[in-house]
C-alpha cells in the first residue's frame, strides 16, 4: 500500500476509535460532510486540512505517522542489551508496558502507585536504553515500534513468559469482553495454511486497534490481551490408540 494511501487509512482508524462519524468531524472542521467524505475517498488533503483534522481529534503528526509505519521487513526485536535491562527490573517493564500503550507521564503518576522521582529515573532508564526519547513537558517518545517481537528464549521471555501466560489463563473467562474456546478438528494441509494466514490477519487488525486507540485519554482504554495459536495436535488418548504401522 503507498504511504499517502496508510497515512489516510491511519486517520480513518483514528477518527473511528474517537467514536467521530465523517458529519460530527465535518461540523469540528467546519465544511460539508461530503467534503469529508471526498477527502477521505480520494485521499485529497492538503496539509492544512491535515493541521485540522488532527488538532479536531486531538492526535499529533508523529502518532498517525507511526501508526502508518510499514513496509516488509517485519516485526522488530528489541537488543539482548535492551531485554535484559527489562528483565532484570520488574518496575521498569510495567512503565515500558504503559508507555507502549500510550500512557503518559501525568497519567502514570496519576494511576499507578509511583512517585514522580521514581518515575522520572524509570524514564532516564529507559532513554538510556534508547527505548524512549524523552523530551519537554515529560514526554516520551518510542524509539521501538509497538508491534515488536520478545526476542525466542531471550531475558524478557525467561523472566516473565511462564509467569504471564499463567496469570492469562487464570479465569472463567466469562465476562463481557471475555472469550476463550479451544477446537480440535481435523484439517487439510492447504485449510490449516489459510487458518494460520487468518490468525496473522486477526493479530494484525488487533494491533491496528491499538494503534488508534492508543492516543485516547488512558480512562478510555481498557488492558486487552489476545492468545492466538494453532499447530498440529491431537489429544493424547486419541494417540494412544492409534494403530501403529508394522515395521
Amino acid at each position: 500500500m503507498p504511504a499517502a494511501s496508510r497515512f489516510v487509512e491511519a486517520l480513518k482508524r483514528s477518527v473511528r476509535a474517537r467514536g467521530l462519524t465523517y458529519a460530527e468531524l465535518a461540523r469540528r472542521l467546519r465544511i460539508s460532510e461530503a467534503s469529508v467524505k471526498r477527502m477521505f475517498s480520494r485521499g485529497t488533503f492538503t496539509l492544512s486540512r491535515v493541521e485540522e483534522v488532527l488538532a479536531a481529534v486531538d492526535l499529533d503528526l508523529y502518532e498517525v505517522a507511526r501508526m502508518c509505519r510499514g513496509g516488509g521487513a517485519g516485526p522488530a526485536q528489541l537488543t539482548h542489551e535492551q531485554e535484559l535491562g527489562l528483565a532484570g527490573d520488574e518496575r521498569l517493564l510495567a512503565v515500558f508496558w504503559l508507555l507502549l500503550n500510550g500512557w503518559s507521564f501525568e497519567e502514570i503518576l496519576e494511576g499507578y502507585a509511583v512517585t514522580r522521582t521514581e518515575l522520572t529515573i524509570a524514564f532516564a532508564r529507559l532513554e538510556k536504553l534508547k527505548l524512549i526519547e524523552w523530551g519537554p513537558r515529560e514526554r516520551a517518545r518510542l524509539l521501538v515500534p509497538r508491534d515488536f517481537l520478545w526476542r525466542a528464549g531471550g531475558p524478557a521471555k525467561k523472566a516473565y513468559a511462564r509467569r504471564a501466560m499463567a496469570e492469562f489463563l487464570q479465569a472463567r473467562f466469562d465476562g463481557p469482553l471475555e472469550l476463550i474456546r479451544f477446537e480440535p478438528r481435523e484439517l487439510s494441509a492447504e485449510s490449516a495454511a489459510t487458518l494460520k494466514r487468518k490468525l496473522e490477519q486477526l493479530l494484525a487488525e488487533f494491533g491496528e486497534m491499538a494503534e488508534a486507540d492508543s492516543a485516547l485519554p488512558a480512562s478510555r482504554r481498557t488492558p486487552i490481551a489476545m492468545l492466538a495459536a494453532c499447530r498440529p495436535w491431537q489429544f493424547s488418548a486419541v494417540s494412544a490408540i492409534r494403530r501403529r504401522k508394522s515395521s
